[in-house]
């Protein structure tokens, strides 16, 4: 499919965590639609090597942010510079996540608890309140933010990141709400069970060849990036 006719041909999409997993092969499939791609990423490295791969499949140049999403400030002054350069956005991707330890509550230093609250919720919550009237100039701007099972089911040991990501959801929801009347609409991926870095650091005995790919996972955000998907609040699981 020829960039010019993808299904997100003329769309200016963002996604965090780009540099690799889900967030790399979202990255790559909408670009493959023909979007024009805002790649976020703590590794400068990765997010050059990604668009090297971005331009070998539409000709397009990505716009790399090298930013650690607990820079607050960083992500204010990226909606400004965003807003000068392109006046709107049409898909966000809130992909970026980080899965802390995995011990008791009461094992788990405070720092640390910080830090995962710090990019799995706040720095989600800084991203819409930095980009929503980026998304609210768009025809139909999209918000896709991604969560687990875990954020619904209490699992022992995985209290910092189950709690992040309840939280999360219930920011999006409240987000959703509150844009019902306008154009923009607000959903939750849970991926799932995915063949990524972070999985393999949560379960160091299991055969990663048994899960899907971040590729075939990448293929259930697109439906929910397009104008035509009018779902809003939603928790969509990719598997």
């Amino acid at each position: 499919m020829s960039s010019e006719s993808g299904r997100l041909a003329g769309k200016i999409a963002l996604v965090t965590g780009a540099s690799r997993g889900i967030g790399k092969a979202v990255a790559r499939l909408f670009a493959q639609e023909g979007a024009e791609l805002i790649l976020v990423a703590r590794t400068t490295g990765g997010l050059e090597e990604l668009d090297d791969e971005i331009r070998a499949i539409n000709g397009k140049t990505s716009l790399l942010v090298p930013l650690d999403l607990r820079e607050f400030d960083a992500i204010d002054r990226l909606g400004a510079a965003l807003y000068e350069r392109y006046k709107r956005l049409d898909v966000l991707v809130g992909n970026a996540g980080d899965l802390g330890t995995l011990a008791p509550l009461g094992h788990i230093e405070p720092a640390e608890f910080q830090r995962v609250m710090d990019i799995n919720l706040t720095a989600n919550w800084r991203l819409i309140r930095s980009l929503d009237p980026l998304l609210r100039q768009s025809e139909a701007g999209r918000a896709i933010f991604c969560s687990s099972s875990v954020g619904r089911q209490p699992r022992p040991f995985w209290g910092t990141y189950s709690i992040s990501k309840a939280a999360l959801e219930m920011l999006v929801k409240i987000y959703s709400e509150e844009i019902k009347s306008t154009k923009v609409r607000a959903n939750i991926i849970d991926p799932g069970r995915t063949r990524t870095g972070m999985r393999a650091k949560a379960y160091p005995g299991e055969d990663p060849q048994s899960l899907p790919t971040p590729e075939q996972i990448a293929e259930k955000f697109l439906p929910l990036a397009l104008p035509d998907f009018d779902g809003n609040g939603q928790v969509i699981k990719a598997q």
